[in-house]
């Protein structure tokens, strides 16, 4: 190879290498915070995240050139919810997941939520399962960051059951949910699971309890309501439309 040609080659993987770095750095980046809570109670089962809530949304934003990291309160390998495994709960996203080794590879290695700060990130995004009632709820680390995103006017977005991080988040010392529209995984949704008496708390009746204008469709419908920076979908079949409206907010966002 002669000269010439080899210092195209070194001039063209320059120009490559500098055009992807421009690209990501003008690219959006979203934060997913999953639940590393395992157990559903005291009834000897497990729980964790749903699958769905945590693909469809990652699909959604990660196809339209959204950068991706994924926090847990004590990092590694959140747990799966193994009923969002069944078959009888898969959807086109799931079974994309299911094959993916590279995601699956990243979500084993989730970083500590400890470590995160909001100023690395443009939004952030909570994935549901009965898990966050348990530990996002109550998990310091996680109110800060919530609050934190919000108060920097970043938006917080949340589905099922993880708009139960929102219980103790306070903004200018009232709750963060005080007076705005939100939706969640229902009551008659939890009876129809059968662990209205098994989680710590009901959604439905946190929310309402903390100032927030609670309202739903049917179960299992698909459902999510956007109040300024705070979107929140109700249930599994909720999940893409959630991050549907964080997307037009990132994309509108200077």
């Amino acid at each position: 190879m002669n000269k010439i040609a080899l210092f195209t080659i070194i001039a063209l993987t320059v120009s490559c290498m500098t055009t992807t770095a421009q690209n990501k750095k003008g690219m959006k980046k979203v934060l997913f915070v999953l639940t590393s809570h395992d157990k559903l109670g005291s009834t000897g089962e497990k729980t964790g995240f749903w699958i769905e809530e945590f693909a469809a949304p990652y699909y959604e934003l990660a196809d339209n050139g959204v950068l991706i990291d994924i926090a847990s309160p004590l990092g590694g390998q959140p747990p799966i919810d193994p009923k969002s495994s069944d078959p009888s709960s898969a959807t086109e996203d799931t079974k994309r997941f299911d094959k993916d080794s590279e995601l699956q590879a990243k979500l084993s290695k989730t970083h500590k939520l400890a470590d995160i700060k909001q100023a690395d990130y443009d939004a952030v995004f909570y994935p549901g399962g009965h898990g966050p009632l348990w530990d996002l709820a109550e998990d310091k680390n996680s109110i800060a960051l919530i609050e934190a995103f919000y108060n920097n006017k970043k938006p917080v977005a949340f589905v099922c059951h993880s708009p139960g991080a929102l219980k103790n988040v306070k903004v200018a010392g009232e709750y963060l949910v005080k007076g705005k529209r939100v939706t969640g995984f229902s009551n008659t949704e939890e009876e129809a699971v059968g662990l209205t008496k098994v989680v710590p708390f009901l959604l439905e009746d946190a929310l309402q309890s903390n100032g927030a204008t609670y309202s739903k469709v049917g179960d299992w419908q698909p459902y999510a309501v956007e109040d300024g920076l705070l979107i929140t979908g109700q249930n599994p079949a909720s999940s893409k439309l959630v991050a549907e409206k964080l997307l037009q907010q990132l994309n509108t966002k200077k």
